[in-house]
């Protein structure tokens, strides 16, 4: 893992956090792709989808960490952070329980 501690943008975390929820299950589908696409840039899809390919679960959980003290994010921001991630988990109809277990993961670190 780079040591070098990554200063994402709070859109750029968004996207990341997506594509985290969008793994949860191992099974990435282009209708959650295409949702998060819809969320942001071209360009800053691609940087983070890259990024986060190249990254382990745990690393990305540390890197979420590392970045959202980095930002004072309101409680609106943090509901609507919520609500995205929910239509990734339920884009498919169907909430896994690996689904579930990271939405508890990050729950704690969001709050």
């Amino acid at each position: 893992m780079n040591n070098q501690q990554q200063h994402w943008t709070k859109a750029e975390l968004q996207i990341y956090i997506l594509l985290l929820c969008a793994n949860a299950d191992s099974k990435v589908t282009e209708e959650e792709i295409e949702l998060i696409k819809t969320k942001t840039d071209k360009a800053t899809f691609e940087k983070m989808n890259a990024e986060f390919s190249e990254d382990t679960e745990e690393e990305s959980l540390e890197k979420i960490q590392d970045n959202l003290v980095m930002h004072e994010y309101s409680h609106k921001e943090l509901s609507n952070l919520r609500r995205e991630m929910f239509e990734i988990f339920f884009s498919d109809k169907k909430f896994s329980m690996m689904e579930n277990t990271l939405d508890k993961i990050l729950d704690n670190i969001l709050y």
